[in-house]
Parts: C-alpha cells; structure tokens; sequence
C-alpha cells in the first residue's frame, strides 16, 4: 500500500500571519524527516475571500525507499484534505462549501469569532451569515471540530492568530510530532518569540480539552447537510447597528442637553424612552441640540396620533434617528477624523511603541456627492448637464488615496468634517429633509385608517441607507414601495407591505420586489 503525504489546507485573511503559520509547518515538517512544499493563492482585498496556503508532507526516509522523489499537488482538492485551520468562521464555512472538510477524514481547527464579508455588510437587509448554522455544519461535515475564539486568545498574548491556530494543530496530535518540537519551531524562527509562545499554549490547552470523539462519527450513517444551507442562513436582527440601551448615570453637564431629557421624560410615555435616549445622542453627535429638538419634534406629531399604535412610535423613534443622521461626505469625514478611530486601528493592527502607523483611505467621491456638500443652490447649478458637470466628472474619474495618518491627509478630511456647521444649508440636507417629512405625512395619513400599516410605513425606512450606489438603490426601491402605499392606502394589507419590503432587501438589482409587485397585481 502506497504511502500517502499529508495534505494541510490554511484559510487565513490579510495580517493573521497566515503565511507564518505555512512555513512552521514547512519549517517543523524539514526539520523532522519530512519532505516538505507549500503553495498559497491570494484572496481579494476587502474580505471577500482568505488566502488559501496549501502544504503537503511526505516523509523522506519513504521517498528514500522508493528511490525518487514525490510528485506533490499545488492546490487542496475536495474530499482529499487531512487537516484544514481556518482564521475566522466564516473561511471554515467556505471550505466545507468548497468539499475541503470531510467527516471520513479532516480535523477542521477554526476561531470563532466574525469578520463579516463584503457580501454580509453590502446587502440590503441584514446579510449576516448566521454562526450558529455554519457551526453545526463544520460539526456535522468534519471528522474532527477544534474550534473557539482564537482572536481573544491572540489578543491576550499580545500575538496573533497563527500562533494559536498552530497551538491547537499541536493539541489534536493529528501530526507525528511532540509538543516540544512544535515550540522549537517557533523558537527557531527568532522573532515573537516570547509572545508567539504564550498563544501556542492557549491554543493547545483548548484543543487538549476538546472531546477527541468526532460528531460524524457518532452521526454514523447520516448524511451530512449541505455546506451551503449554512452560508445562505441569516440573522433577525436589524442590519442597522443601534448604540446600546444605557440608563443614563448622571445628569449630562450640557444645559441644552439636560433640557432635552427633561422634555423627553415629561412629553414622552416611558416605553418609549429608551430608544429616544439612544435617538438623542444620535442626532447630537450627528449635528448638535438643536438638532435633536427637532428630532423630538417630528416625533411628537407621530405621539400625538390617534387612534394610538403602541409600537409606532418607538419604531417611528429608531427610524427616525437613523434618517436624521445619513451618511453623507461630512459625517464620513468627521468619522474617519476622530481619535477614538486612530485609537482604534493602532490596537486592532497592535502597534507597539517606535512602530509608525500609516492609514490610507480609497475615497472615490463623485458629482453627486461634491454637488451635494455644498449649498442647496450652487449643488442644483452644478448638477445640470454641461461644461460643470463635464468637468467635475473629469476631474473625479479615478479614486484617490489619502493617507489621514499624515498630516496633510488628515487636515483636508478634517477641512471637510469641519462643514458641518453649514450642513443645513446643503443640498443633500434639503433633499433628505424633504423625503424625511413626506415619508412622516404619509405616516400619519396612514396611522389615521390604519394603524398597524403605518408601523410596516415606518419600517420601510430600512430601506434608505448608505451613500452613493447603495443609496441610489435603497431610495429607488422605497419610493417604489411608497408608490404602492399611496395608490393603494386602505386597502394594503400590512403583511403585503411587509412582503414587498423583505422583496426590496432581497437583492440588489430589484427582481424581487418585481416580482412581488407582479405577484399582488401592484405593478403601475
């Protein structure tokens, strides 16, 4: 019987050191009578894919005996992997999809944690993959599922994941070497060592502490389901992230600020509150207080409509706070300027003193956005057809890098951040004001015959998000749906409303919501 290599596939995004992890293997294979070779594919930028980094062992002494030297493969194929370490749930998923993990065969070691995809975060509902699925069919499909957080046990060790995934390749005892070895292999390699070490020792303590006993094997017989149930699955919650309920500790310093909560607890049922709270800090540190009083004003028109709706106006609340504070060029800028954001990136990329820190933006800002940071008037004027507009689309036909860990990147964003203060006076402000009080009228001409349609009114919301292309499409497809509402007003029923929103989040290019709209016979 022939000696077979064993075949090793790792699933690993940009600065988890992915290829550092190949090369221990490599480097611990070599050292200890192995033949050894390594092939990587690069994944895309912007977390569509990982890198895929494959290795094949074959013992020497075996091709010795064999008087030649094994042919070994460049890439892993389906159904013919031992060992698969995936750096975050989503590549594990992937290459069950792909027929990489196998219950026959495969130890799959994977972190749990989430680095959502582009796929995830640009849908137009809520495009997250549920974990628990894609953990139950890893569970299900692989002989052998190492898996936990590995990200929090690389940040403990001040290291990153690659170390903890060759920890828990250790612990699995799936290759023929000691714990002692594999820790000499990082030692051989004389750079994080210390660190680098610490990780390998989480990540074997919990691969140590896995029941060994597969979940395939005790499924005997069954037929494991397909991979791409777990990938197509979502998750209920809304796509929007909302700041986290907090009772607040201790009166706000700002008089303004103390001015608006106390308006708030007086002229508002208390069910509603807490959304209020989160909307008010929202729409302040969008733009300012009197930006938020306006906020409590559209919402007292909403409060005060009978006959009364006890969700309306807690979801009128959410909804209205998300409209209030759209992403346009200024807030983009403000985000992209704050120290909190600067604080943030140099402890994710674990920036350690004397290291130098460079953040490069890809901005690409268009007509329409330029047209629609500055004032109502001049945007209108330079969005008309002719030699402005020829101009301004020259002149913005590529993308451009600006680097805000500098200091001239960082003062042209902070130059545009610093518009805000006229921010009422763009053309974007008019046009999102204007949408924002016909979707309110249409709100309470619908609350007044029904109540519970109103609520699935105020929802559509969901629909209106982002900027640029992602804007153009989400408005697109709400004032479709709006249409409808307006056409058909007392005799839409909410759960066909309801219907033709799911429809209009389902896909990017609008056949759903067609062909749902064909479906009740709404087409106009």
């Amino acid at each position: 019987m022939s000696t077979e290599p064993i075949k090793i596939a790792i699933l690993a995004m940009g600065g988890e050191g992915g290829g550092v992890l190949a090369d221990w293997i490599v480097d611990l294979a070599e050292y200890h009578g192995y033949l050894a070779q390594t092939t990587s594919v690069p994944g895309v930028a912007q977390r569509t894919g990982a890198t895929i980094y494959y290795v094949e062992l074959y013992p020497r002494a075996q091709a010795e005996r064999d008087g030649g030297v094994p042919v070994l493969a460049l890439m892993p194929l389906p159904g013919d992997v031992d060992i698969v370490l995936a750096s975050e749930l989503m590549e594990a998923g992937r290459a069950v999809q792909r027929g990489l993990v196998t219950p026959d065969r495969t130890t799959l070691i994977a972190s749990t944690h989430r680095v959502y995809s582009i796929t995830e975060k640009t849908a137009l509902g809520d495009g997250r993959v549920d974990s628990d699925n894609l953990l139950d069919h890893a569970q299900s499909t692989a002989r052998r599922f190492v898996h936990f957080d590995m990200a929090h046990a690389a940040d403990q060790a001040n290291s990153v994941i690659s170390a903890v995934l060759f920890g828990a390749l250790a612990g699995t005892g799936v290759l023929p070497f000691s714990r002692a070895q594999y820790e000499q292999t990082i030692e051989r390699g004389g750079v994080g060592v210390k660190s680098s070490l610490q990780a390998f020792a989480a990540g074997y303590a919990h691969a140590t502490a896995t029941p060994a006993t597969p979940a395939a094997d005790a499924m005997e017989g069954s037929v494991a389901a397909p991979a791409s149930a777990a990938l197509d699955g979502t998750t209920d919650s809304p796509t929007q992230t909302e700041p986290r309920v907090e009772p607040v500790a201790h009166a706000p310093r700002d008089a303004r600020v103390r001015a608006l909560l106390e308006r708030m607890t007086r002229d508002f049922p208390e069910s509603a509150q807490p959304i209020l709270v989160e909307g008010i800090r929202r729409t302040i540190d969008y733009q300012d207080a009197d930006y938020a009083a306006l906020y409590l004003d559209r919402l007292e028109r909403i409060r005060d409509l009978e006959p009364a709706e006890p969700m309306l106006l807690s979801e009128a609340a959410r909804y209205l706070a998300l409209w209030m504070t759209y992403e346009d060029t200024i807030r983009v800028a403000e985000l992209k300027t704050r120290g909190s954001r600067f604080e943030r990136v140099r402890n994710e990329a674990r920036v350690h003193g004397g290291q130098v820190l460079a953040i490069d933006e890809y901005m690409h800002p268009g007509v329409q956005e330029i047209s629609e940071t500055v004032p109502a008037g001049v945007g209108r004027w330079l969005l008309e057809a002719g030699w402005r507009r020829r101009v301004i689309e020259r002149l913005t036909r590529k993308g451009r890098v600006v680097t805000t860990s500098s200091l001239r990147g960082f003062l042209l964003l902070y130059a545009v951040a610093s518009l805000k203060r006229w921010r009422r006076n763009t053309l974007r402000h008019a046009d999102e004001t204007g949408r924002i009080e016909r979707w309110l009228g249409r709100v309470e001409a619908t609350a007044a015959v029904n109540p519970q349609l109103a609520v699935e009114v105020v929802q559509c919301q969901r629909l209106v998000k982002g900027y640029s292309d992602t804007h153009a499409r989400g408005l697109r497809n709400f004032e479709t749906v709006m249409g409808v509402v307006e056409r058909r007003g007392r005799d839409l029923a909410p759960a066909t409303l309801r219907e033709l929103r799911e429809a209009a989040l389902a896909d990017e290019r609008g056949e759903a919501l067609r062909a749902t709209l064909g479906r009740h016979g709404l087409v106009a």
